[in-house]
C-alpha cells in the first residue's frame, strides 16, 4: 500500500508518534513524582487545574482544562474528596453541578508537588535550547487549535 502522505503530513505523523511516546513517559514520571504523597499523576492534574484556575471549578470545567473526560475527572474528584484533598461546595450558578476546591491538605500537597516539579523540570531542561522548547510549545498549541477547530471537517472525505 502506497502512503498518500505529503512530506509535511509525514513530518506531522512522525511528530505525533513522538508525542505519544513522550506522553506515556510523562504519565509515568507524574506517577513517580507524586507517589510519595500517595497520589498519581492524574490526581496531580486535577489539583493543578484547580490551582491554576484560582477558584473552585465544576468537574466539566476541570475536564476541559486538562483534556480529560468528565467521567474520569468525576472519579478522581470523588477519590480526592474522600482522601481530604478536595471538597465539594454548592454552585450558585447550577443546582446540581457542585464546585470542587482545594482543601488545606490539597493546597499543601500541590505546593509540595510544585517544588518537586521545579527540581525535575530544571534538571531535565538543563542544556536544552530554551528557544527551541518555546517554539515546540507554540507549535503544539497551534496544532491543538487546528484540531479543535477542524473537528468533523475532514470526516474521511
Amino acid at each position: 500500500m502506497t502512503s498518500k502522505l505529503t512530506p509535511d503530513g509525514r513530518a506531522l505523523v512522525d511528530l505525533t508518534l513522538e508525542i505519544y511516546r513522550l506522553s506515556g513517559a510523562l504519565v509515568a514520571e507524574g506517577d513517580r513524582l507524586s507517589a510519595h504523597l500517595g497520589l498519581s499523576g492524574a490526581r496531580w492534574k486535577v489539583l493543578g487545574a484547580l490551582e491554576m484556575a484560582e477558584r473552585p471549578q465544576t468537574v466539566s470545567q476541570i475536564a476541559r482544562r486538562m483534556g480529560l473526560t468528565r467521567q474520569s475527572v468525576q472519579r478522581l474528584v470523588h477519590d480526592l474528596c474522600a482522601e481530604g484533598y478536595l471538597e465539594l461546595i454548592e454552585n450558585p450558578d447550577h443546582r446540581t453541578a457542585r464546585l470542587a476546591r482545594l482543601t488545606t491538605k490539597g493546597a499543601e500537597a500541590f505546593r509540595m508537588l510544585d517544588e518537586v516539579e521545579a527540581e525535575w523540570a530544571n534538571g531535565l531542561a538543563d542544556g536544552l535550547d530554551r528557544l527551541a522548547l518555546s517554539r515546540a510549545a507554540q507549535v503544539l498549541g497551534e496544532l491543538k487549535v487546528r484540531i479543535d477547530t477542524a473537528e468533523g471537517i475532514a470526516d474521511h472525505e
